[in-house]
């Protein structure tokens, strides 16, 4: 595949404005199916290229673009979606807004990386199921906490005889939540044991002491089954858990430390899990007591159990074997 034209597509809502990179043609149509045809046809009449040498390129914005990317993934066109922030900054400085503007600018970062640029492919049905019922699991999970702490509050300073109607609402609301969240656990778990891959990778991960149910699903949603990330590395530094040095000529001599560039999620779930193995899996807990002993720091000490937790990971994985606890064999 050798790639000599690129189109910027800047997706909003209802619409989306595209550019071709070669002439700067510009258009813009309705972000739906049907116009999705339109928009391709009018592409290839503006370009003079072949089908297999031009890459559509286009913000990943969730729901906004994932239609534009079934659509693309259906008529076997290559597409890549890239972080915002990644566009934005290759971009310079940049004053204003513009949707025009955008696509091309998105147009020519594609075109500048083309070589570079692998085209998208979407995961499976499966796994984009998961995606939603975690994103609306942790909806229903925020919701329910707002409703606790509420009730909370309530219960502090109002009496529930004077105020039964406001303490019957939250409650109801807290009960109708917890069940609507045990409703989409059982989907998540009725998913996972429907397709064979996803429960032996599912079982891999749970096996190692630390890794709950939460940090397995997120794990092999985010990285597509393991495929989107060629190393543990890649995934540490995806997550903001990988140390990254901060040093330039001879004056800056900086710690070493971990981006804020991360998938917030993802790391808050890996601390919860590198905490929870202190006091489940003696080997984490045997190391973590001798680098304090050391006079190394807790933080950077849980960081490294949690790159640890990413590593074993990864391993168990590319063995397709279950983590075997070795501390529980010495003698």
């Amino acid at each position: 595949m050798k790639i000599k034209e690129t189109i910027g597509i800047d997706v909003s809502k209802l619409t989306i404005d595209v550019t071709v990179h070669s002439n700067k043609a510009y258009c813009k149509f309705e972000n739906t199916e049907k116009d999705f045809k339109k928009m391709v046809n009018w592409v290839f009449k503006q370009s003079p290229f072949d089908i297999e040498n031009v890459l559509f390129v286009f913000e990943h914005t969730g729901l906004y673009s994932h239609r534009l990317a079934v659509y693309l993934t259906k008529e076997n066109i290559y597409f890549s979606m890239v972080p915002g922030l990644e566009i934005k900054r290759s971009l310079g400085i940049v004053r204003g807004k513009d949707d025009r503007v955008d696509s091309r600018s998105i147009a020519r970062y594609g075109y500048r990386l083309r070589d570079e640029i692998t085209p998208c492919k979407l995961p499976s049905k499966e796994l984009k199921s998961l995606k939603t019922l975690l994103a609306l699991r942790e909806t229903k999970v925020k919701q329910r906490s707002g409703d606790k702490a509420l009730l909370k509050e309530y219960k502090l300073v109002y009496s529930r005889k004077d105020n039964e109607i406001v303490f019957k609402i939250l409650e109801k609301s807290i009960k109708s939540l917890s069940k609507y969240i045990s409703e989409i656990e059982l989907e998540m778990d009725k998913i996972i044991k429907s397709d064979s891959g996803l429960k032996n990778q599912y079982e891999l991960v749970t096996s190692i002491k630390g890794i709950g149910p939460q940090i397995a699903l997120y794990t092999i949603v985010f990285t597509e089954g393991f495929t989107k990330f060629k190393t543990h590395r890649q995934f540490a530094s995806y997550c903001g858990v990988a140390p990254f040095p901060n040093v330039s000529g001879t004056s800056i001599r900086g710690k070493t430390k971990v981006s804020n560039l991360a998938n917030k999620k993802i790391k808050s779930l890996l601390d919860l899990g590198a905490k929870g193995s202190l006091q489940y899996n003696l080997e984490i807990k045997t190391f973590y007591e001798r680098r304090l002993e050391l006079g190394k720091s807790k933080m950077s000490t849980i960081n490294i159990i949690r790159n640890k937790l990413i590593s074993r990971m990864f391993a168990v994985i590319k063995r397709n074997s279950p983590y075997v606890d070795f501390m529980k064999y010495a003698a």
